[in-house]
């Protein structure tokens, strides 16, 4: 029963552009993936998201992507992780009871030797870290919310 009550979220990631589809409702956000973080001594988040960069020049803060590595697909998993939080709380809204959601990992991008158990282990980890109730990872083409949908059922390690 909580399959069918729980939101189910398509996440494309790449250090351009993070998108969260809902596969149910067919909302998206998409957004780039930028935080801006305050300088010591107490290193506060000040913007996730499009207004990351001017709100880093507004406050001089420092404005980083933790997507962006040239041989990684994640280059700084601490704010990852807030990121990803972000925008599955965007996402799901705030709701006072909400089941946690399934969510599927998708990077963009086509990695020479393609990804690595590491890579992909910090994929599922991240969404974990967001609440997701269950974790699917896809590689590939941009996938439908059909395909989705079809392959929702055999998530336990599951890479498409």
């Amino acid at each position: 029963m909580q399959k069918f009550l729980s939101p189910f979220l398509y996440i494309q990631l790449s250090p351009e552009r993070l998108s969260v589809r809902n596969v149910k409702t067919h909302t998206t956000i998409a957004e780039r993936p930028d935080v801006a973080i305050s300088h010591a001594p107490r290193r506060i988040i000040v913007a996730i998201g499009d207004n990351a960069q001017a709100a880093a020049i507004a406050s001089g803060a420092l404005l980083v992507n933790p997507f962006s590595h040239p041989r990684s697909i994640v280059s700084d998993f601490t704010v990852a992780e807030q990121v990803i939080k972000h925008f599955v709380r965007q996402s799901l809204g705030n709701g006072l009871f909400s089941f946690a959601p399934r969510i599927v990992m998708h990077p963009l991008g086509d990695p020479e030797g393609g990804y690595t158990q590491v890579e992909m282990r910090a994929l599922r980890e991240l969404a974990e870290a967001a609440g997701a109730s269950k974790v699917g990872l896809w590689t590939g083409k941009e996938a439908t919310d059909d395909e989705l949908l079809a392959c929702q059922t055999i998530y336990e390690g599951w890479t498409a």
